[in-house]
């Protein structure tokens, strides 16, 4: 079992528009997010923390460069890309989204096809375990596209969640996860699974991977989460 689908925001308030982008955007695999305006977008992002944010420039309430500089600013959201969509062509325009934080600057009219494109190439930086490359950290290999794990030379077997697991945790080595946000990337947001839970998994796959008298590359940050390394 692959990690559940990456999750995209997408902030249109163009109605027609929105709904031709979404469409494509679960055709390709995607769980997708809308918002219409620009403090819809800002209270989605608090709520569930997304993979991807697609970002119209002009927005109604909230611009979308203030949103873009917002995301950035901010620890928990910097590394999430931006793909800023615009009418505005002009080159001190691109520039300027560029240096408020954006990943893409893609103008509008646009060919879907290269924006979803465009999508999947921040997608493999953000969360490569989704497209299918293989994740190294210390001695530990994860094939995602074979789902195989080993350490050193040795295989470790791990069952579908704590496959997960280790994959988001070695998407991102020392960034420390609440059990909320291990809850949303591993089981998805539409299944109801106590945080308890996450520890006996976490637990689980601390186990599996140290079967062999390796160290235990996970750490318990007290108060916050997990984290690998």
């Amino acid at each position: 079992m692959a990690n559940p689908k990456p999750t995209v925001l997408l902030v249109e308030d163009e109605p027609a528009q929105r709904e031709v982008l979404a469409y494509n955007l679960e055709a390709e695999g995607y769980h997708v997010l809308r918002a219409a305006d620009g403090e819809e977008a800002l209270l989605m992002v608090r709520e569930e923390l997304p993979d991807l944010v697609l970002l119209d420039w002009m927005l109604p309430n909230v611009s979308g460069i203030e949103i873009c500089r917002r995301l950035k600013s901010r620890g928990e959201t910097r590394a999430i890309p931006v793909i800023m969509l615009s009418a505005r062509s002009e080159e001190i325009d691109r520039v300027r989204g560029l240096e408020t934080g954006a990943d893409d600057y893609v103008v509008k009219p646009y060919s879907v096809a290269e924006l979803m494109a465009r999508v999947r190439t921040q997608l493999k930086r953000s969360r490569p375990s989704t497209v299918g490359q293989t994740l190294e950290f210390d001695d530990i290999t994860l094939d995602s596209e074979s789902h195989k794990v080993f350490r050193g030379e040795e295989p470790v077997k791990l069952g579908p969640t704590e496959f997960r697991l280790l994959a988001t945790f070695m998407e991102k080595p020392g960034r420390v996860y609440s059990r909320d946000q291990l809850l949303d990337r591993v089981w998805g947001r539409d299944i109801y699974v106590d945080t308890r839970t996450v520890d006996v998994h976490v637990g689980r796959l601390r186990k599996a991977l140290s079967k062999s008298g390796g160290e235990d590359l996970i750490r318990t940050v007290r108060g916050a989460g997990y984290a690998l390394g």
